[in-house]
């Protein structure tokens, strides 16, 4: 089956832009729709085949745009809707496709809907449009039920009436300035509705589904339970985890995304995936049901510690689940919530960290299906793990007291070019970034790498190159090949092979073996620990200098 005739986005590569850290085109030390349209060229020579911008709306920033004040209008600091439009035309023009990050489960408190809200009565059909509820104890002072935020503390706020005297509550999972809305609502899912056509009008072609499991909240709003559990109130982590829970994972969101599906009866080559963190891979599998959505982020896998047995479970259970409603899989190893895989998986050494991202990154763009890659992934940038308490920015860290450093660390501004800060980012260098970058990545900026074979953004993309045109890659077949029990061997089409250590010792490479790519230098006709290779079936049938370059084992070491 070809990509034309089975949905692009099935074997599509997704490259995240995280905006504001991209590129800043006016020079104010912020990533912008300017700044991106001039490194439209970048990632079309990188070889991804989409771009997923996160949000770019008009938005007071109290979650770095994730609070949306109108879905419709272009935040200032990023750009103009014009713009916004210029970018999506010439993305097209390099053969990139463009999918938005909707924020479907809460707005800003700074959005008309909310304020009028607050303006409104108990029972109004402006408060209908969100969660308000009265408080349990006496005079309504306790929150309505035990929920907690996402981001620390209760996930509950009190509103004071005109008169001064406190009023009723509002669910926010995340901050305060982000208040949930009621999808029980009529007005709300027509309106979230009408957005996406909005967009898909100015020739998006899909969108990224934010909390995508968390908009339908338990009928009742029952309590969680948390007082019998003892957890102080920085467990964030824990409230992503529980499963069942009252607002997550719930039945009545799969007739939201049918309707959402619908749309592709006018729009046939849109695309949605879930930001859905639901526990076990068949429920990641639900959102992609015949009528669904198309994709879903594989959280099992970007989690997943460096370990043979864990990442063959984590990856067999992927395609078994995603086969059996007839969706591709997907697969994903960084994005700007979760620490960098260079660092993620170093265990305290940082030569380590970076070996093992880049057999990670083979690995995962030789598995079947979609991936996506997060900016700076390309360069093997680590977590920035010691920024200064004033810098950082993470609604996280301030509501943890500091407790929590949160996600700046990933979010750092891309190092462009040069050998000091702002690295590029911006023209003229005469602004420091919204974050600051280490003196360190000198080495790691794309200018510095460019002409770098062994570099990381030159694996990235022979990697790429190869996964479009070699034929061994083209398909959806997956199997398991006997291996020791350190080294995952997936075979794909024909025979095409991808083999991983991530074990202590090297291990010997299959007779005969040519390597077409590998993550890292090869010690002889043995396949080092923390290094991926790639193996055609018969490198006489299939060959192409100008595609990538070929090694084999007595030339690699």
């Amino acid at each position: 089956m070809s990509p034309a005739t089975h949905g692009w986005w099935r074997s599509a590569v997704t490259y995240q832009v995280y905006i504001r850290s991209f590129a800043d085109g006016n020079g104010d030390g912020i990533g912008d729709i300017a700044g991106v349209r001039t490194r439209l060229r970048y990632l079309r020579e990188l070889g991804v085949d989409a771009i997923w911008i996160n949000p770019w709306y008009l938005s007071p920033m109290a979650d770095a745009g994730y609070d949306v004040a109108d879905y419709r209008a272009i935040e200032p600091l990023f750009g103009t809707l014009a713009e916004a439009e210029a970018l999506i035309s010439e993305a097209h023009e390099h053969g990139l496709r463009v999918l938005l990050d909707i924020v479907p489960n809460h707005t800003s408190d700074r959005h008309d809907w909310f304020q009028a809200a607050l303006a409104a009565p108990p029972g109004s059909r402006e408060r209908a449009r969100y969660l308000f509820r009265n408080g349990r104890g006496d005079n309504g002072d306790e929150p309505p039920n035990d929920w907690r935020s996402c981001f620390t503390g209760p996930a509950w706020t009190r509103t004071t009436a005109a008169d001064g005297t406190p009023g009723q509550w509002y669910l926010h999972l995340f901050t305060p300035e982000q208040p949930d809305l009621d999808w029980s609502n009529d007005d709300v899912r027509a309106e979230l509705l009408a957005v996406l056509e909005f967009w898909l009008g100015r020739g998006v072609d899909g969108f990224r589904v934010d909390v995508a499991h968390g908009m339908v909240k338990a009928p009742g709003l029952p309590d969680v339970g948390y007082a019998s559990l003892d957890l102080d109130d920085n467990a964030v982590a824990f409230v992503w985890d529980v499963f069942p829970h009252p607002h997550w994972d719930q039945e009545g969101l799969h007739e939201i995304y049918r309707s959402w599906r619908a749309l592709s009866a006018t729009y046939p080559e849109v695309a949605f995936v879930a930001e859905a963190e639901v526990g076990a891979i068949d429920r990641y599998a639900r959102y992609t049901r015949p009528g669904g959505l198309q994709q879903a982020f594989n959280f099992p896998f970007i989690k997943a510690r460096w370990d043979a047995a864990t990442l063959r479970s984590i990856i067999d259970e992927t395609v078994r689940a995603f086969a059996a409603v007839g969706a591709a899989p997907s697969w994903v190893l960084g994005n700007h919530d979760l620490p960098r895989v260079t660092s993620r998986h170093a265990d305290g050494d940082a030569t380590r960290g970076a070996r093992r991202a880049r057999a990670a990154t083979l690995l995962m763009l030789g598995l079947p299906g979609g991936a996506y890659i997060y900016q700076g992934d390309e360069l093997g940038l680590p977590e920035c793990e010691d920024l200064p308490a004033d810098a950082r920015q993470d609604p996280i860290f301030h509501r943890s007291g500091g407790t929590l450093v949160g996600r700046d660390g990933c979010r750092v501004p891309l190092p462009w070019s040069g050998t000091e800060p702002p690295f590029g980012f911006n023209a003229d260098g005469a602004t420091s970034p919204w974050l600051p970058q280490p003196s360190t990545w000198a080495a790691l900026t794309a200018e510095a790498q460019e002409d770098d074979p062994s570099s990381t953004l030159a694996l990235h993309r022979a990697a790429l190159r190869l996964r479009r045109s070699h034929p061994g890659l083209a398909g959806e077949r997956f199997s398991w090949v006997e291996s020791a029990p350190d080294v995952l061997h997936v075979e794909r089409e024909v025979g095409f092979s991808v083999l991983t250590n991530l074990g202590p010792e090297s291990v010997l490479l299959p007779t005969g073996t040519t390597v077409v790519l590998a993550s890292g230098p090869l010690d002889g006709i043995w396949l080092p620990p923390d290094t991926t290779v790639w193996l055609p079936p018969d490198t006489t049938v299939w060959l192409s200098p100008d595609t990538t370059v070929w090694l084999s084992p007595r030339d690699a070491g």
